[in-house]
């Protein structure tokens, strides 16, 4: 009985410090507030609709085009820019080079929000979502179906950064103990997550090889599986350069002067993973338009439009990249991450919308209310990011 009563007098300290901490800190009248929150509004309003009257209400899918804007962008496009999480976490824990540490709670966590949001905004482009357990558990696809592989690897994924970013949870908590077990699960955790998020990467890509009839000759490959996986180590990498350069503007009174000093160091790094990768990744598209012999299409249409990004996005911001590093010239970095993240978004949407079923009549256009619920859902991901840092042990600790 007095052990009831010690758990409940615990729970009922932490519900009013939880409710506590849900309280706005800072101006409300901010620019990103003054955008965000309109949207968002009207984003749940079009959810209304989308789960009254369905998807045609307010997409323009249909049999022809069944991946739309919510899973070429939210998820594929979402899981690749997520790749800076495992990429730092190899180069952490598994190299071990100490100096990009500071940043390995901050990238976790981007890593767990982009997850959770972007692989939860498959049940907005579900018909049924209540089917949604039927790929975890095969019924209907079969244990040898890629989409049954690659909802575990999402699943388990999603898991395996919680449980990475959870120390921080109970330090914020004030649970020295259960923190103290958590940090105990890391090394493990990591590995798994790293081994994991290596195979879904790749098993979106194996998702298209069944698509080899509707994917425009330019973008489909058997190798699509590596070429996803690859790419995603430069987008993981662009994204963190991306992210750090806003972060250590936006937080810069939460971040400790070790970590201040350390920035650019880490900059030059990623920069310089991110040029040796997006190398890696073009020797790979050269030699697969080569050996498939590829040469007639580059003088159509579609063939301008690969041209503007390989050479556009890939190769161009591969030598910025170098560039950048060599002359350690930021603002060069800073432009060939956003550039090659675009590239990374490019190169999904060509393989999902805009490249598939090329030669049909009619062709897919994105709503604008399906635009309007992706960007509630980005700027939902940035509240909740931007409430966890503030509160929570992510970026003050040396």
């Amino acid at each position: 009985m007095n052990n009831a009563a010690v758990f409940a007098g615990e729970f009922k300290n932490f519900l009013k410090f939880f409710l506590d901490e849900l309280k706005p800190r800072g101006p409300w009248l901010t620019p990103f507030n003054i955008i965000s929150i309109p949207t968002i509004i009207v984003g749940l309003i079009i959810l209304y609709f989308r789960f009254t009257l369905g998807l045609g209400s307010v997409t323009n899918l249909s049999q022809q085009y069944p991946f739309g804007f919510w899973i070429g962008f939210d998820v594929m496009t979402g899981v690749a820019l997520a790749g800076g999480s495992y990429v730092v976490c190899f180069v952490v824990y598994v190299v071990r080079m100490e100096k990009y540490h500071s940043i390995v709670k901050v990238t976790v966590l981007n890593g767990l929000l982009a997850y959770i949001f972007y692989s939860g905004a498959l049940v907005l482009d579900l018909g049924r979502p209540w089917h949604i357990i039927n790929p975890i558990i095969g019924n209907s696809f079969g244990y040898n179906s890629v989409l049954f592989l690659v909802s575990w690897h999402f699943l388990l994924y999603m898991t395996v950064l919680f449980v990475e970013f959870s120390p921080t949870i109970a330090e914020w908590a004030h649970w020295p103990k259960l923190q103290k077990f958590l940090k105990s699960l890391t090394l493990g955790a990591v590995i798994i997550g790293i081994t994991l998020s290596m195979l879904h990467q790749s098993g979106v890509g194996a998702m298209f090889l069944m698509a080899k009839p509707k994917i425009h000759p330019l973008w489909y490959s058997e190798y699509i599986p590596l070429l996803y996986f690859v790419s995603s180590i430069f987008a993981g990498m662009s994204m963190i350069i991306f992210e750090g350069s806003i972060s250590s503007k936006v937080f810069s009174n939460m971040i400790g002067p070790k970590t201040h000093h350390a920035h650019n160091d880490i900059v030059l790094g990623m920069a310089k993973g991110a040029a040796i990768t997006m190398f890696v990744y073009y020797f790979f598209l050269a030699f697969i338009f080569m050996h498939g012999e590829k040469w007639e299409l580059i003088g159509t249409p579609y063939g301008y439009w690969y041209l503007v990004e390989v050479v556009g996005f890939v190769l161009v911001p591969c030598f910025m990249y170098a560039y950048g590093v060599r002359n350690k010239n930021f603002g060069v970095i800073k432009a060939a991450s956003i550039m090659a993240l675009l590239g990374v978004v490019l190169n999904r949407q060509n393989v999902c919308l805009i490249a598939y079923n090329w030669n049909v009549p009619v062709k897919y256009y994105p709503s604008w209310q399906e635009i309007v619920v992706t960007l509630m859902v980005v700027f939902v991901e940035i509240w909740v990011l931007r409430w966890i840092i503030t509160r929570m042990n992510v970026l003050s600790k040396e």
